[in-house]
């Protein structure tokens, strides 16, 4: 997504807004959980975008919003949010009418950062072949620009061994942009939670803090 285009999708969702909610809104990105049907633990690790926001704000100049949110795919505000994040343990399911909305948001220059926290992979897989069939989850190389935008990171960090497998990205590109960013097998988010939740330790801690502050400032300028 060019910068551009970028700041038009923010400018005309805030220009849908009342006067009132304007008024009271002078930063530029909300970052939303999004909360799926299936069954999953959508609302798992509430720390994780507190903590990143946070620490975003800190080391960056990126416009973001001090609060986060939860959205549904079928919430009247879902055009609000141009950045969503979604992660879980369990099952992932969009109805018929789910995917034909995500998919518009998608497109229509959206991005959604799904983050597998171990166990759903395979229906989160099945979902995104169903939303984009002609555009399959394509694996990052190392040298992308989503692992450098801040820190010159060597491909994705793995927080959690679980099955032993390595850290993947994937992406689902429209058109050239990547609409779809899917860390598969490293538990970024839990890094990113209460220290004492996971107990990762420092450096790991710190490493999926970097991986988070680069995705976001990969948004605002790919």
């Amino acid at each position: 997504m060019k910068r551009s285009f970028l700041l038009i999708f923010i400018f005309s969702l805030i220009m849908t807004v009342s006067a009132q909610e304007r008024s009271a809104h002078t930063c530029q990105l909300t970052i939303a959980r999004l909360k799926y049907g299936g069954g999953g633990d959508w609302y798992t690790g509430p720390s994780m975008l507190p903590n990143l926001v946070k620490t975003a704000k800190e080391r960056t100049l990126l416009p973001l919003c001090d609060s986060t949110t939860v959205v549904e795919v079928s919430d009247q505000r879902l055009f609000h949010f141009p950045f969503l994040f979604m992660t879980g343990h369990g099952e992932v399911r969009f109805t018929p009418q789910e995917k034909l909305r995500l998919r518009k948001f998608l497109i229509g220059g959206g991005f959604l950062w799904a983050d597998d926290n171990y166990g759903m992979d395979r229906s989160f897989r099945r979902e995104m072949a169903a939303l984009f069939p002609e555009n399959p989850l394509t694996e990052l190389p190392k040298n992308h620009p989503v692992f450098k935008s801040v820190y010159n990171l060597p491909g994705l960090p793995k927080i959690h061994e679980h099955d032993g497998e390595r850290a993947q990205a994937f992406g689902i590109f429209f058109e050239g942009k990547m609409v779809v960013l899917y860390t598969y097998s490293a538990d970024i988010g839990n890094a990113l939670e209460d220290p004492h939740i996971h107990k990762v330790g420092e450096e790991r801690r710190e490493l999926g803090l970097q991986m988070g502050i680069n995705i976001l400032n990969w948004f605002f300028n790919p």
